[in-house]
């Protein structure tokens, strides 16, 4: 699996998604540890986040089989995360997909080169027929990636989302696997 997976991620040059190991400790726990990140992130992932939290994360991911969850490299440093959630029961050959880049590589094109990645990898290494996501309304630049790799817009769930004290619409978003 790991050689196959290789083989799959380096196709990104300056940006590839790779197994997270627990060298990424410091590294994951800095970049995560910023508001304007954690501001577009589910409230299940801390604020602050310690290297604590860090090293947690990173042993689960080190566990899955197969595996779902990645970092993300851009000309060989940690800039973020990336990773599939397959679903379960009747939705098995579904998954949401979930992504975060660190401030301070904003704006190189890395989550949407991260995203066309991992998508190749749930439809190809995992066999996935569907891949989601939901998006807060005020993430604009996170609608733009998954349009950009070539997600529809499903719906709008209406004051679905509870974050900082407001509520928000969610934008849901869908892949379909051609194959």
């Amino acid at each position: 699996m790991y050689l196959t997976l290789c083989h799959l991620i380096k196709i990104g040059k300056k940006i590839k998604i790779r197994p997270l190991n627990l060298s990424d400790k410091a590294e994951l726990a800095k970049l995560a540890n910023n508001k304007k990140v954690w501001d577009n992130l589910r409230d299940y992932i801390p604020f602050p986040y310690k290297e604590g939290d860090a090293e947690f994360f990173i042993n689960l991911a080190i566990k899955e089989e197969p595996k779902q969850t990645f970092g993300i490299e851009y000309k060989g440093k940690l800039s973020g995360v990336i990773g599939l959630v397959k679903q379960k029961d009747v939705y098995q050959k579904s998954a949401e997909i979930g992504y975060w880049i660190g401030e301070l590589y904003w704006g190189n094109g890395i989550a949407t080169k991260a995203v066309e990645l991992i998508i190749k990898y749930g439809f190809d290494k995992l066999g996935l027929n569907r891949i989601y996501t939901g998006v807060f309304e005020y993430n604009i630049g996170s609608m733009k990636v998954l349009e950009k790799n070539g997600f529809k817009k499903e719906g709008i769930f209406k004051n679905a989302i509870f974050k900082n004290d407001k509520v928000y619409n969610e934008h849901r978003f869908y892949k379909l696997n051609e194959k």
